[in-house]
């Protein structure tokens, strides 16, 4: 079984690849046999049985790497010589890792409020509209594609072209970018939109922002539908009106939906990469964690520092998680 180790050639990888499923099917048949042949097995044997493979999977394949990555922030480019907390200095002093994370510390701000934002007022304009159901496809529909796929969408939409200087303006070439075009219909000069800093930044967080409002408005719409019509009611029976209700009475009923969903959006905001990828490159001073591990580990093969981003990210992650998990039991609890 050497070879399968070391296979390179693409057959050789789809072959490892059968091999393993094969082997997870025969291991999984093997336990379901020893189980169902049982008579009356006692609980600890049911949930060994089931949930057993599970936790091995996640053991090698989630903690495992973890504690490998942890391991290896503590030690240098190569991984051989201890270097202590060397990388983490590394990583939040030096000017251009400050950057990366003043960068990540904007887009965790920025992406899940305006995301919030936009879903909450659409779910609330088209609520009980006749257009509702098309309303809410056109809102959604940028969910169903790729983070790679809509950064290139957007990509060309930025597009810029160079202006010639002497050259007469009905012969300058043409501006394939949406943006541009449209400041050129207005008299204005195009701009270089994912070159010039720091509004790059902003550029591309539109992008997640594009993405991530159409799953705002659909958890969001989902909470607002499940306020009690007796209450809405009284309320305008009381005298209040459109913006009234909205502060009043919509808003503190879907606090608990408004607070997974930030949360929610924080979390992917933070692992953020295709886009700055496929976009930047993480140049121009767009640099972001998950881009910047990326780029130590892969490109400049600095793995000790690669991991201690690695490492910096998992814990920014962390506290979102928890929080989320028990602010979704809390609502569960109220139920």
């Amino acid at each position: 079984m050497e070879w399968l180790k070391q296979a390179d050639t693409t057959g050789e990888k789809f072959l490892l690849m059968f091999v393993a499923i094969a082997l997870f099917v025969l291991v999984m048949g093997v336990i379901l046999f020893v189980v169902d042949r049982i008579s009356r097995p006692p609980k600890w044997v049911l949930v060994l049985g089931f949930m057993g493979p599970a936790l091995i999977g996640l053991a090698f394949g989630l903690v495992y790497p973890a504690l490998t990555t942890v391991k290896a922030s503590f030690y240098d480019a190569n991984g051989e010589t201890f270097v202590g907390a060397d990388n983490y200095v590394t990583a939040f002093t030096e000017d251009s890792f400050q950057q990366v994370l003043g960068n990540t510390l904007a887009w965790t701000l920025l992406v899940p409020i305006l995301s919030t934002v936009i879903g909450l007022v659409y779910a609330v304009l088209v609520d009980r509209t006749r257009v509702e159901k098309f309303a809410k496809t056109l809102m959604f529909m940028p969910m169903a594609i790729s983070m790679v796929g809509a950064s290139i969408i957007w990509k060309f939409m930025y597009e810029y072209k160079a202006v010639i200087e002497g050259l007469a303006p009905e012969r300058q070439p043409a501006q394939i970018g949406l943006l541009n075009q449209v400041l050129i219909w207005l008299g204005l000069e195009p701009q270089q939109f994912l070159l010039n800093g720091p509004w790059n930044n902003l550029f591309l967080m539109i992008v997640m922002i594009w993405i991530q409002s159409g799953f705002a408005m659909t958890i969001l719409s989902a909470a607002i539908k499940a306020i009690p019509d007796d209450t809405m009611e009284a309320a305008r029976l009381d005298g209040a009106g459109g913006m009234r209700l909205f502060t009043s009475i919509t808003i503190p009923s879907v606090r608990p939906a408004l607070v997974v969903v930030l949360t929610t959006i924080a979390m992917s905001t933070l692992k953020v990469f295709d886009i700055v990828r496929t976009m930047t490159g993480g140049n121009f001073g767009t640099g972001v964690i998950a881009n910047e591990f990326y780029t130590q580990s892969f490109k400049q093969a600095n793995y000790g520092l690669g991991s201690a981003l690695a490492v910096i990210l998992f814990i920014f992650v962390v506290p979102l998680i928890v929080y989320n998990v028990f602010q979704m039991r809390k609502s569960e609890e109220m139920r």
